[in-house]
């Protein structure tokens, strides 16, 4: 059975919510994962085409913003942190692109590694009065050629030697393989960093790993386990501990809120802590999880209990959700919403509806 902390077990009273927020600076947090470019296209849609029953959208306007791990990065920032970066792209227009978003941000582009025959993941969407109609995907998924390999774990390596804390965000296109996975792993374990890791598929890359943030569905996939089998949520994240031993394991679960699972130094049958969130309208939900693992490592690395980065992390998902398209929650949007997503997570509760 998942439970709630009582009322004032821990506070994350105004004063002790700015502490953690401010600690994020001079933080520096490497993010490795799959890059992407996401564009938007954004119109009306008056008509249905006379050559197919599709909309025609006449394109009013269009941006282009990093997404995939390059959201988490883009978080990073948002949130007053530094920030490097490695992963892949292609020698193209969209990866030269990403180096200049990057750039933008205030973040070197050195980590990246250019591929010749590997084009940069670049996802196109259409938005019609707020109602995304098409998605349009341009990518190759594969793991990464042994040249390749090397060059990224050579960039990983330099990166390390500043960071003060990692960011493994895996979207399964082949650049978090075992290999690089384990690379990363061996490297930061050595440097005595904490990998913060948001996996899609496994977690077998990833040993050692100090806190694992799956979504629903992905803990399912990962465990061989089903929420409404026997044991609930609690087997699955069981399961997933022994997968990672000592790892915290946070199981997101869209608008109801995150379930974790303590990890090092607390036996393998503890219950899990269910943290309900603040019901709300959503506008987009896409990047959510972006949002919430840098949240949940920075604030981690600054101090915060599991419980307190959890609420945090809520905070800060319930500001993105209610923007458009790939979005951040900076320090102070979080502040002015974590009243009430504090409120709904000290409320008494059991398992979600």
């Amino acid at each position: 059975m998942r439970t709630c902390l009582p009322r004032n077990r821990e506070s994350l009273d105004d004063a002790r919510a700015r502490e953690l927020l401010s600690a994020f600076e001079g933080t520096r947090v490497l993010v490795v994962g799959d890059a992407f470019l996401d564009e938007y296209l954004y119109g009306d849609a008056s008509r249905v085409s006379p050559e197919a029953p599709v909309p025609v959208v006449h394109v009013e306007s269009e941006t282009t913003v990093l997404g995939g791990a390059g959201n988490v990065a883009r978080n990073v920032v948002a949130l007053g942190a530094d920030c490097d970066f490695c992963a892949v792209v292609g020698r193209d227009a969209s990866g030269e692109r990403v180096i200049s978003l990057l750039q933008e941000l205030g973040v070197d582009p050195a980590g990246l590694v250019v591929q010749d025959d590997r084009p940069t993941t670049h996802k196109t969407r259409v938005v019609a009065r707020r109602q995304q109609v098409v998605r349009v995907d341009r990518e190759r998924v594969a793991e990464l050629p042994a040249a390749a390999v090397r060059e990224l774990q050579g960039r990983i390596d330099a990166a390390l030697a500043g960071a003060d804390a990692v960011i493994a965000e895996d979207y399964d296109k082949g650049l978090l393989s075992r290999e690089v996975g384990r690379g990363l792993m061996k490297s930061a374990g050595e440097a005595e960093l904490p990998v913060f890791v948001d996996p899609k598929r496994t977690l077998e890359p990833f040993p050692g790993a100090a806190l694992v943030k799956p979504n629903l569905a992905e803990a399912e996939a990962i465990s061989g386990l089903q929420v409404s089998g026997e044991g609930g949520i609690e087997s699955v994240g069981r399961e997933l501990q022994k997968r990672v031993r000592g790892a915290d394991i946070a199981i997101t679960q869209g608008g109801e809120g995150i379930t974790f699972f303590q990890g090092s130094g607390f036996e393998d049958d503890a219950p899990g802590v269910y943290v309900p969130t603040l019901r709300q309208e959503v506008f987009d939900v896409q990047g959510a999880g972006d949002t919430i693992i840098a949240t949940l490592g920075l604030a981690r690395q600054a101090g915060a209990s599991l419980w307190e980065a959890t609420v945090l992390a809520n905070a800060a998902a319930s500001v993105v959700v209610g923007k458009t398209g790939t979005a951040t929650a900076d320090r102070e949007e979080l502040l002015a919403a974590l009243p009430a997503v504090r409120d709904a997570a000290r409320a008494q509760g059991g398992r979600p509806e």
